[in-house]
């Protein structure tokens, strides 16, 4: 792989805004500071999501700042601001406790990205219940084992998503947001006429830093979804990577693609933005590059955060390439941000090529948040390809198979030491699932390796290793190297059993649209991963195929292509 090596540097729009040194910062990072940094005084507004994320703003003389701006499908634009925010959510809290919800309970919704949905997890928060979401794409097993597990005691939904309730609505309450007639055909409560006849004030319950605000579910890449509670000690992480990696500013048009169904986009698109007070854009359709092209044009977008999948398929449409195309002068990115897998170099050059700005590559968890990350406001080197560099307040190590901390340059498990680790949060899983600690350590699972510059470098799940003549192949090197092709748009390397080797190597292959697949193009492919990577490390099959699967946040499941190689 081509790896160049720049300096993360924050472009001054503020005067005000100065780069810190990442170095100085992170070895002095002290918690109390932090805090202070973040709640000022009212330390105790921690205690509450809701306080955190909406109700000190509005206290404190921003209650007219816009909190949401909302387009929908047909193009609508609705902006809500904090004071907004503040008198729905009370009114849908009062409504919830009405209905005996209380301090803990776990209330769902599955609603697309929407101001009801923004202010009902606001409300949630408020009386210090617990907010679970489900992904509008679930069926009706997945969201039938996530409420059972939860014992789920309030879901809001709409007319397009309630059938897959069935027999679940005989358990739980179910409120349809949406038309009158609708809720009452499934003899739901209808959410504007239910919450209408509530008070708009209510005051915020105060729990310990360790309850549960986020009730997650990882997403499944292998095995069925473990549960995650996230704690309000969560807040602090989820402020230093919004504030120090994706540079967050008070004057940006904030927008996170990510599907707030799951973690980076609950976690980074709703939590993230309101804790520090600006505004979070949400965009009601569909993936399309024309249609994030213009959003962003119309918007004026000046932060975007996203995940490679959707910077691939960007950067494969060509709509961002037309010179004469009035949108893509309008656009005016500052700076972005990808997660959820590895950036390739390609996709790098591309967005600052085409959309004029840096894109920082940034690694995390479900369960942990964001822990690795490239840092759009702290000085650093950022090795292109590289994950970045240990977020402040956490301690990463490389361990072998013994827990043993392996030195640079050698690829095992990345770890979190926690007693050196003030900002980490995660404590296991909620029903215990499976053993995430081994002492001190918290294990990920993922397999990396450090270089002498304190960057991480990703190589690929545990599971996904391949072992090839006694060699150790990272898929996502393989993948990354496949994708400079230009004739490629997505890949997947896979081992598949040998009696010689042990395992070769497959590479599944979708191609860009119009190009069919050949035996030249994978002669093609192998001489370029032969070249740029390493003998030993070449697909020795190449399949093509029109999607690779994926989990509903757009993981690629390099197990299920295992078994269709081992089949």
């Amino acid at each position: 792989m081509n790896i160049t090596s720049q300096t993360s540097t924050v472009t001054d729009a503020d005067a005000s805004v100065t780069p810190k040194n990442y170095t100085d910062y992170y070895n002095n990072f002290d918690m109390n500071t932090l805090l202070t940094e973040i709640f000022g005084e009212h330390l105790d507004d921690r205690l509450n999501a809701y306080m955190a994320c909406c109700g000190r703003h509005v206290r404190d003389g921003r209650a007219d700042n816009i909190a949401l701006v909302h387009e929908d499908t047909a193009g609508n634009v609705t902006r809500m601001s904090f004071a907004e925010l503040d008198q729905a959510s009370a009114q849908v809290a009062n409504l919830l406790q009405s209905y005996g919800v209380k301090a803990g309970d776990k209330v769902a919704t599955m609603l697309p990205r929407t101001p009801e949905l923004l202010t009902i997890v606001l409300a949630i928060w408020r009386i210090g219940a617990v907010y679970q979401p489900l992904f509008t794409a679930f069926g009706y097993d997945s969201i039938k084992y996530r409420m059972d597990k939860a014992d789920t005691k309030v879901v809001f939904t709409n007319v397009d998503n309630r059938g897959k309730f069935e027999d679940l609505a005989e358990q739980t309450k179910m409120v349809l947001v949406g038309e009158a007639a609708d809720a009452q055909t499934w003899g739901d409560d209808h959410y504007s006429q239910s919450m209408a006849a509530q008070s708009q004030t209510i005051e915020p319950v105060l729990l310990d830093t360790d309850a549960p605000f986020l009730q997650m579910f990882t997403s499944g890449t292998v095995g069925k979804s473990k549960g995650v509670s996230v704690p309000l000690a969560a807040l602090p992480a989820f402020y230093l990577y919004m504030r120090y990696a994706i540079d967050l500013r008070e004057e940006d048009h904030y927008w996170n693609m990510a599907d707030p169904g799951w973690a980076y986009g609950l976690y980074y698109a709703i939590t993230g933005p309101l804790l520090l007070g600006v505004t979070t854009y949400f965009n009601e359709a569909g993936f399309d590059a024309t249609n994030t092209r213009d959003f962003m044009a119309r918007h004026q977008i000046t932060n975007l955060a996203s995940s490679p999948t959707a910077f691939r398929m960007m950067k494969s449409s060509g709509v961002f390439e037309n010179a004469h195309d009035e949108a893509n002068a309008k656009l005016s990115l500052r700076c972005a941000n990808s997660a959820g897998e590895t950036l390739n170099t390609e996709v790098v050059n591309w967005v600052e090529t085409y959309l004029n700005c840096k894109v920082c590559d940034q690694y995390g968890q479900t369960e942990t948040g964001m822990t690795c990350c490239e840092h759009h406001a702290l000085v650093h080197d950022c090795p292109v390809g590289s994950m970045g560099m240990a977020l402040p307040g956490h301690t990463l190590v490389v361990l072998d198979d013994d827990l043993t901390v392996l030195p640079d340059g050698e690829q095992g498990q990345l770890a979190v030491v926690v007693s050196q680790s003030p900002a980490f949060y995660f404590r296991g899983y909620s029903w215990n699932e499976k053993q995430a600690f081994a002492g001190d350590y918290y294990l990920t699972g993922d397999v990396v390796e450090r270089h002498s510059d304190g960057s991480y470098w990703f190589s690929g799940r545990d599971d996904d290793i391949i072992i090839t003549a006694g060699y150790r192949v990272g898929p996502t090197d393989v993948e990354n190297t496949v994708l400079e092709h230009e004739a490629v748009a997505e890949s997947a390397a896979v081992g598949v059993p040998d009696e010689v080797r042990g395992h070769t190597i497959k590479a599944y292959v979708v191609l860009k649209e119009g190009i069919v697949g050949s035996d030249e193009i994978a002669q093609q492919i192998q001489d370029l991963v032969r070249k740029r990577l390493s003998t030993h490390a070449y697909p020795r099959e190449v399949e093509f195929v029109a999607e690779l699967p994926k989990t509903p946040s757009g993981k690629i499941q390099r197990f299920l292509l295992r078994s269709l190689s081992a089949a």
